[in-house]
């Protein structure tokens, strides 16, 4: 948790953006993983903790947008709670924490709400992300359970994002300090790899070492020898020689800041020389987009190099053919690389997603391309000072994906489909790097963490 004044003038830019009503932040609540008290692992609410920091289950927040006037929402423990879970500060005393004077216990809520309803007060929320907030938001407003989504506040989520989405100095310390555990998780994987072991023995080495830093995993973990496979969280294969393992996961902070970083290794101690080849044309892809960073290029631009590098490299090797500019405008590339070049990431690991992804990557008057690849690009805007976000190209041999363009004749011109059947054992290759937009270009979040080839055998001697 930052200094209550950190939230005290994160909540003053927040009601200078906004005018009349109430504004209303449902933090989160336990949720059964199979019966009420074996619960899932809890996790607050990202913009319930931006505002007012208070890692707790059961608690809301309002905000009088008119009087300025704020409480925190939430009724005090009780003996039976100090029985199970210890003793607890006060409401008041953890409202004092982050700069709020008041506090409502849950029973005035709905009263509260409905009687600002009642006299015209807007009252302004977010998009509810779990089927217990739209119940909530229902009881509390006294609307439809079919009228909940289409209340949401626009006003207020733009507000939020436009807030959220420039990282402040205290933001990237602990972004740096997430980034730095997930470094340690890689390292770990890499070296526990070995011929004969289980993907699933490696993951727990993985969870492990994120746990032993303090916080937990800011996603699930994509571990496998199927890196074809773009979010694999199966982990029951057995690593064989001759194989990549593609490794994706990061770490959560203590403060929930999440890091996000792919790397790729061989099973065995080096890699192969066509592993070398495919993996290369992936490292140069990255680093390519990397020199690119800077304020006011767009991110698709930089989707595009990406593009650009793979194409070419794949054109070397004899596995595409034809006018590279002509395979970005169709789209060839998508083939073997079809997601997004990345995403912003913060609180969360694809920053505000819950707020909705299209405000978030893309500016008013773009429109989000239904290419393969490209519609699945999250972050397409013009990139400013501030922003943090992910680099993670990735050259990946679909099997299922190639053979479908071959039987429908898509691209022959371009596509060496005989020579692709060579690689439908390959898997695949991803790498990617957390960067923050400076005024002047970009600076990498964390440490550096092995990547290059000679790097990456060094760590697997």
């Amino acid at each position: 948790m930052f200094s209550s004044q950190t939230y005290i003038q994160r909540r003053a830019v927040l009601k200078n953006s906004l005018q009349g009503g109430l504004l209303l932040f449902l933090g989160n609540e336990e949720t059964g993983m199979n019966y009420t008290d074996n619960t899932y692992h809890f996790r607050q609410d990202s913009t319930f903790l931006y505002y007012f920091g208070l890692d707790k289950v059961g608690l809301a927040a309002i905000i009088d947008l008119e009087s300025g006037e704020e409480w925190i929402v939430g009724d005090e423990i009780t003996m039976d709670d100090v029985i199970w879970a210890g003793p607890q500060p006060t409401l008041l005393a953890q409202a004092l924490e982050v700069g709020v004077t008041q506090v409502l216990p849950k029973s005035a809520l709905e009263t509260k709400i409905k009687g600002s309803l009642s006299i015209g007060k807007s009252v302004h929320y977010l998009p509810p992300y779990r089927p217990e907030h739209t119940f909530k938001l229902h009881q509390l407003t006294g609307w439809a359970l079919g009228e909940i989504a289409h209340k949401v506040s626009q006003e207020f989520v733009m507000a939020v994002i436009n807030q959220r989405s420039y990282k402040t100095d205290e933001e990237i310390i602990e972004m740096d300090k997430a980034v730095d555990i997930s470094a340690q998780m890689h390292l770990n994987a890499i070296k526990a790899t070995q011929a004969g072991k289980y993907e699933y023995e490696i993951v727990g080495v993985v969870h492990g070492t994120a746990r032993s830093g303090g916080g937990d995993l800011a996603y699930p973990i994509i571990l496998s020898v199927n890196g074809q496979t773009l979010h694999n969280h199966y982990h029951g294969n057995r690593l064989t020689s001759g194989k990549l393992v593609l490794g994706d996961f990061g770490a959560e902070a203590v403060s929930h800041y999440a890091g996000d970083i792919t790397r790729t290794w061989p099973v065995d101690r080096v890699f192969t020389q066509k592993q070398k080849e495919i993996y290369q044309i992936v490292l140069d892809a990255n680093l390519n987009v990397i020199d690119a960073l800077r304020p006011g290029i767009t991110y698709l631009d930089c989707h595009l190099i990406a593009w650009r590098t793979v194409a070419e490299g794949l054109k070397d090797l004899g596995l595409l053919k034809g006018d590279i500019d002509e395979m970005l405008t169709l789209g060839v590339p998508a083939l073997f690389m079809p997601h997004g070049v990345g995403h912003m990431i913060g609180l969360d690991v694809h920053d505000m997603e819950n707020l909705g992804e299209d405000l978030i990557g893309y500016r008013e008057g773009m429109t989000r391309s239904s290419l393969l690849g490209l519609k699945s690009l999250r972050l397409a805007k013009e990139l400013e000072a501030g922003f943090v976000l992910t680099v993670e190209p990735g050259l990946y041999f679909i099997p299922e994906l190639i053979q479908q363009w071959h039987s429908q004749g898509k691209f022959l011109e371009y596509v060496n489909y005989d020579a692709l059947k060579d690689y439908f054992d390959f898997g695949g290759v991803r790498i990617e790097d957390n960067y923050l937009i400076t005024h002047d270009g970009a600076r990498l979040i964390g440490a550096p963490i092995p990547k290059t080839i000679a790097e990456i055998e060094a760590l697997r001697a």
